[in-house]
């Protein structure tokens, strides 16, 4: 199959979250930039994955950065315009779709997709922006230091040749850091390389967060839309991880910040009323139909939506079997089918026999969505990860840095060379090594440029999780608008360094770069501080 090539001033190579967010930033200064993503769209967990964002509690006021604001501005904008909202929601300033208690704007996969593809399709009709869908990288061409091209492979074999002056790895996985060779480290850390105190004494590479199979339902109550029984679901329903108070499959499972049993519930088209999406006061998951609702029928003219529409993006569906980072294509399919199957079960579970407020068992009307994912099947077209393979960087984030308890009043630590800045929970997910949450109080955190920075590669940046955190701050580091922000900052300085004729790292080692940088992502609508607010 014959070659193509591309030549271009910056390849992002991966289209979630932080490529898209690298992408418009290097589009808005000028540059030529190809998108790569292996997928069949961009948008990674807000559209492929099926995670709405996750955020923190001051996201309407502040902390984040100003195009992060415009993309959650113009989704709120696409339901206004479009939707047949009742005259309170479509005045609602903060308006959240779904009415979903893990954010402030739960919604449908579907329409970040459409919002994602409005925003990039000016620099698509200018001819300075494209985006191959379907290519995953194959091979790195480096030159020392210096990485000189990537090739993307696409579903009919044929390969794009990409050269570009810089390169960001914005991939899913962290697939661009073991192709060009670039030193990085997967799973967790020893106690003795971080000093955290909740690592291990030993390194556990292949220990790493579940990641899950998101699917959407709604409930069509007297109609029958149950699943064909999947062929391991006596497997599946009777699975217990050793730390689970019963079978994963059920209603009950830990409680992340206590790890106390805790029995949730399940009610079908609850009513909510007006709902305080803040997880510093309620983590939300207590009724899961609420928990990650994207479509609430009660912001709708009357008649408009028979049912909500809720995301299943619970603890009972996070896959612990083993990790899809440093083993072979066959394991890695073996455990993404097992993922899949576990998320199945999980949904024939729930209607056949999970236990009704009317002292029945099953929910029957439990309907798959695929329109709401945007799928053939109502199952996200791509498993949600949680972990990536992360640099080994000048600067390596550790939990005594954001940690509350470390910190205390203090606050998290702050950075000279800060190019950004986050809030969430360190919020581990079980993990294949074998470990229950670790979930830890975190303070308002600033993202270095020194964890963007390869220890040797002067051309290559990371623009997603894979930047250098541990395996425990990757826990507050990974969440959407954090991500995003990741992304923006690494495509910054890209385009800093080309005008400057400057290499990235010396941009952190010299004073007069250093503060030019901070003050070109200040002009972008970069927060590089959270304000100090005192009471009077």
């Amino acid at each position: 199959m014959e070659s193509q090539t591309a030549d271009v001033d910056l390849a992002v190579i991966g289209g979630g979250v932080g490529g898209v967010a690298a992408a418009l930033a290097a589009l808005r200064h000028g540059l030529r930039v190809v998108l790569t993503e292996e997928g069949d769209r961009i948008g990674g967990q807000f559209t492929s994955q099926g995670v709405p964002p996750d955020e923190h509690r001051w996201i309407e006021q502040f902390g984040c950065t100003a195009s992060y604001r415009r993309y959650r501005n113009a989704v709120r904008d696409h339901y206004r315009t479009w939707y047949p909202l009742t005259p309170a929601a479509r005045s609602e300033p903060y308006l959240n779709p779904g009415l979903g208690r893990v954010g402030a704007l739960c919604h449908e996969p579907r329409i970040s997709g459409a919002v994602l593809r409005a925003l990039v399709d000016p620099y698509l009709s200018s001819g300075r922006l494209r985006i191959l869908l379907g290519a995953r990288p194959v091979a790195a061409e480096t030159s020392g230091d210096l990485v000189r091209a990537v090739s993307v492979e696409r579903a009919d074999g044929s390969r794009v040749h990409i050269t570009s002056p810089y390169f960001l790895d914005a991939t899913e996985l962290g697939d661009l850091l073991p192709l060009a060779g670039v030193e990085h480290v997967t799973g967790f850390e020893s106690r003795h390389e971080t000093g955290e105190p909740n690592a291990p004494e030993v390194a556990q590479p292949g220990n790493m967060q579940a990641f899950s199979w998101v699917f959407a339902v709604d409930h069509r109550e007297g109609e029958n839309h149950v699943i064909e029984r999947p062929v391991r679901y006596d497997h599946w329903r009777a699975y217990r991880p050793d730390y689970w108070p019963g079978p994963q499959i059920g209603l009950t499972a830990p409680d992340p910040r206590t790890r106390e049993p805790l029995t949730r519930t399940f009610t079908p088209n609850i009513r909510s009323g007006p709902v305080v999406a803040d997880q510093s006061q309620d983590p939300g998951d207590r009724e899961l139909w609420e928990f990650r609702r994207a479509v609430a029928q009660e912001l709708y003219e009357p008649g408009f939506i028979t049912s909500d529409v809720t995301l299943v993006n619970w603890p009972m569906i996070d896959y612990v079997e083993g990790p899809i980072i440093g083993v072979s294509e066959e394991e890695k399919a073996r455990h993404l089918a097992g993922a899949r199957e576990l998320s199945e079960s999980m949904l024939y579970w729930l209607q056949t026999e999970a236990p009704r407020p009317d002292g029945g068992h099953g929910w029957p009307g439990l309907r798959l969505r695929p329109d709401v994912m945007d799928t053939p099947d109502g199952f996200a077209a791509a498993p949600y990860i949680r972990e990536s393979r992360r640099i080994r960087a000048e600067y390596t984030v550790v939990e005594q840095d954001v940690s509350l308890a470390v910190r205390g009043e203090a606050g998290a630590a702050p950075y000279d060379d800060t190019v950004g800045i986050g809030m969430y929970r360190i919020d581990l997910h079980p993990s294949t090594g074998g470990d229950n949450y670790i979930d830890v109080a975190s303070c308002p955190f600033q993202i270095p440029l020194g964890a963007l920075l390869p220890v040797r590669m002067r051309n290559l940046l990371p623009a997603g999780k894979n930047i250098g955190t541990t395996h425990i701050t990757n826990g507050c580091y990974r969440l959407h608008p954090v991500e995003w922000n990741i992304g923006e900052a690494a495509a910054s300085l890209a385009v800093y360094s080309l005008a400057e004729k400057v290499e990235p790292h010396d941009v952190r080692r010299k004073e007069a770069h250093l503060r030019a940088f901070q003050n070109a992502l200040r002009a972008d609508g970069v927060e590089l501080a959270w304000p100090q607010i005192r009471g009077y």
